[in-house]
């Protein structure tokens, strides 16, 4: 068969788990590298996804729904490029860190020390193709993308705490349950269809994903959005990761695992 049963899944889930966890306690250079390319392939999937979801005003203008589609039909290149080449992406590792600490295979505090290294490197990485790769690079500096991007970047900032926190769930929730399917795939195929329906769906629907705001929010700003650093941390950084802590850890990670991780499957 080329796909994996749900308990084989978990399995592969438990030994992934246990490898990052392993790089994040020793081997720092390496995670280093890792979640930096993580960041990029984010912010390339956000670039990619800008240019071509608002690309088409004409079009768009009086479809909506065309112009989410179409940026949700890009972005999943970035978890694509996450999951197939090897890279430490935060929203990911959420959920596949869980199932082996529910084995007892580490603690509270790697999972949390591997959270906070790779989302510093994800930041970094995405901080840095943003800048250099995509703002002096002048992608955005011509209209509809130069509005689009200021746009996108202010209205990510105006919504309510607690709607992001909520939105952020849906997104990790969707992220996750890429990789879980990701996981399933015996195939290079399929592999790349199991990341790209639920991220494409995630973006269409307008969740909040907390590293692909390490590219929107800045090169908004880059760009002369109106959004303070402090504006940026509080009202979209902060519940953001939160809730895709909550959506990746509980819906995906601790859900799969409680359901496959019976004594009859240890």
């Amino acid at each position: 068969m080329s796909v994996n049963s749900p308990k084989e899944v978990i399995d592969a889930a438990v030994e992934v788990g246990k490898t990052k966890v392993g790089i994040s306690s020793g081997n720092y250079g390496k995670l280093a590298v890792l979640s930096m390319l993580a960041g990029v392939y984010i912010a390339f999937g956000g670039i990619l996804s800008l240019v071509i979801g608002f690309g088409f005003p004409e079009i768009t203008a009086g479809n909506p729904s065309l112009q989410k589609l179409l940026s949700g039909c890009m972005f999943p290149i970035g978890l694509i490029l996450v999951v197939l080449l090897g890279a430490e992406l935060f929203t990911g590792n959420n959920a596949l860190l869980i199932p082996a600490y529910m084995k007892k295979h580490y603690g509270v505090w790697p999972v949390v020390k591997n959270w906070i290294l790779v989302y510093i490197g994800n930041f970094v990485g995405a901080m840095a193709f943003t800048y250099f790769l995509v703002y002096l690079c002048g992608l955005t500096a011509a209209d509809p993308y130069h509005s689009a991007i200021i746009k996108v970047a202010e209205a990510k900032v105006s919504m309510s705490w607690g709607m992001v926190f909520l939105k952020g769930i849906s997104a990790n929730w969707c992220v996750c349950l890429a990789v879980w399917l990701a996981l399933s795939s015996r195939s290079f195929v399929g592999k790349m269809a199991g990341c790209w329906l639920p991220v494409m769906a995630f973006v269409a629907l307008g969740y909040e994903h907390s590293i692909a705001n390490m590219f929107f929010i800045p090169l908004g700003m880059m760009e002369g959005a109106n959004v303070e650093v402090m504006q940026a941390i509080t009202t979209s950084f902060i519940p953001a990761t939160l809730g895709n802590i909550v959506g990746g850890a509980l819906f995906v990670g601790c859900a799969y695992g409680y359901i496959n991780l019976t004594k009859n499957n240890d």
